[in-house]
């Protein structure tokens, strides 16, 4: 199937890419107003709203419906069209133009590999991971606008997302990841264990399999109840969260959940037997699930202690597993610390056409996942990568530290505006 796409005309491709990009900007605005907490009635594909004039077949014309679509401006608010319109739009030029960047420019690769014939050599490479990638972005593009709505990104979105990642990363043997040079030079999907290659053997015996279906109980678990109270102390947080666990409630998902883990338990059984890059690609996925949810669910604990309330929604850490999943360990990370530089254009923009200074997280882990991608060579491999290698183990002792740093200065901040604010 891969070798006969690339045969296809490049011109061709990007057609079918921009049509492919318009179906998805449909099925974007579909789950962004049908997947929220707050469901609404906005869109050609959705029963039109009691009081709304008879939908039109033309109203199911992508982009170009949304402008007739205004006539329910009295229902849903002046101006609601603009924003579906513009996200079809958008996933219509992007897709293409993503699809060129990945594929096209090697701009993934270190430059002694951007010519010619290693771009060909890879094609196929590359456009596995674009495949890899369309689904998250997609996925990326309905959270991040929920959140905005909602200030919450719901679990339909980001544990199908993270499932299908881990297969994903399975069926292709690894290659539904970046590029990355090993220490012989060799260009390589990013696996688990990069930079320390050495490493890898071990983790396909014991100590691959008990991570990896460690990782696989904890985020399971974790998604059976993921409310911390705090308000009598870390003891009492770990008591009420366990006898949550099984507490008869509308919704309670403890079962499903069971199901889940057992049917993913043994999943991850038969691919820890079956070995090889199946194994690592599995892996690497689980291990960029564990990093990306972990390191946003440390800095949720640590917020909330300090803060005294939610600092961070379990959406976002449900959102950073899933990224992970898609990208690794190592990317997951770089796209956590470039979320604040994201940050500044987002709060800025947002501000201005809202007026609202509240601004959720999940839009800013997206559009750092995009940062780190855009930047992938360098900031992936020539920064992170580099310094990884040398300072090895202090790199999590920094972590830990920083995150430490991070909830004192929120503890001095809250205690400041409760003396002086009364807040």
């Amino acid at each position: 199937m891969i070798a006969f796409w690339i045969t296809l005309p490049i011109e061709l491709r990007l057609v079918l890419l921009a049509l492919l990009g318009l179906a998805i900007g449909v099925l974007a605005n579909w789950a962004i107003y049908r997947l929220a907490w707050d469901a609404r009635l906005i869109g050609p594909w959705v029963p039109a709203d009691e009081t709304a004039p008879p939908r039109k077949m033309s109203d199911r014309i992508p982009i170009l419906g949304w402008l007739g679509l205004r006539r329910e401006a009295s229902i849903h608010g002046s101006g609601f069209w603009i924003r579906p319109m513009l996200i079809e739009l958008a996933m219509a030029i992007g897709i293409p133009l993503y699809y060129w960047f990945v594929t096209q420019t090697g701009l993934l690769l270190p430059p002694a590999d951007r010519v010619p014939v290693v771009i060909a050599g890879v094609q196929p490479w590359m456009t596995i991971v674009f495949v890899s990638h369309l689904i998250m972005i997609s996925l990326m593009v309905a959270a991040t606008f929920i959140d905005f709505d909602e200030q919450t990104i719901p679990d339909e979105i980001t544990i199908p997302g993270t499932l299908i990642a881990l297969v994903v990363a399975c069926v292709t043997m690894t290659d539904s990841f970046l590029p990355a040079l090993d220490l012989n030079g060799v260009l390589v999907p990013i696996a688990f264990y990069l930079p320390a290659p050495a490493e890898a053997p071990k983790w396909t015996g014991p100590t691959g399999w008990w991570t990896g279906v460690g990782i696989w109980t904890m985020w399971c678990f974790a998604l059976s109840n993921r409310r911390l109270i705090l308000r009598r102390g870390p003891l009492k947080a770990f008591e009420y969260f366990f006898a949550s666990l099984v507490r008869n409630k509308p919704y309670n998902p403890w079962k499903a959940l069971l199901a889940m883990w057992l049917i993913g338990a043994v999943g991850v059984r038969i691919v820890f037997g079956i070995g090889g890059d199946a194994w690592i690609g599995l892996l690497t996925a689980l291990i960029g699930l564990g990093v990306g949810g972990g390191v946003v669910w440390a800095i949720r604990i640590v917020g909330s202690l300090a803060m005294r309330r939610e600092a961070m929604g379990f959406g976002d850490v449900t959102l950073m597993a899933m990224i992970g999943a898609f990208i690794g360990w190592q990317g997951a990370v770089m796209s956590f610390f470039l979320a604040p530089i994201a940050a500044i254009a987002i709060v800025l923009v947002y501000f201005i056409i809202t007026r609202n200074s509240e601004i959720p997280f999940g839009p800013y882990l997206c559009a750092g996942t995009l940062l780190s991608i855009f930047g992938w060579d360098r900031l992936v491999n020539g920064w992170f990568l580099g310094n990884l290698a040398i300072l090895g183990p202090f790199m999590l002792w920094l972590f830990v530290a920083l995150t430490g740093i991070m909830g004192v200065m929120l503890y001095f901040w809250r205690v400041l505006k409760e003396t002086m604010f009364g807040e």
